[in-house]
């Protein structure tokens, strides 16, 4: 990773942040409530940046619309959540596996 790709990296998580910024107070609570929560687990996938970008674009079209963030995700944030990760193993699965067989 050169320095460039920092520079870039850094401009991208900066327009992210402000596209935050922009969305209602009750999104912008819930999408931060959940970026804490998956930095927290740490989905693998999480690092190459899309679910972050795809659950915000989520949310500025449920804006956009006129909805509340909880008519879009339902009630429970952490079972949303869950449900977008699902598949996905996370950084304590794999240090799990790796524990039980060195090999893998």
């Amino acid at each position: 990773m050169g320095i460039h790709d920092i520079i870039e990296g850094k401009r991208q998580w900066r327009a992210h942040v402000a596209r935050v910024k922009a969305l209602p107070p009750d999104y912008r609570i819930v999408y931060q409530e959940m970026q804490r929560y998956l930095f927290k687990v740490g989905p693998v996938g999480l690092a190459d940046g899309t679910l972050l970008s795809e659950i915000l674009d989520f949310f500025a079209e449920g804006a956009a619309s006129g909805k509340g963030v909880l008519e879009l995700i339902g009630t429970d944030v952490a079972a949303f959540t869950d449900g977008l990760i699902q598949d996905s193993p996370t950084y304590a699965e794999v240090y799990q596996r790796s524990i039980k067989d060195p090999r893998a």
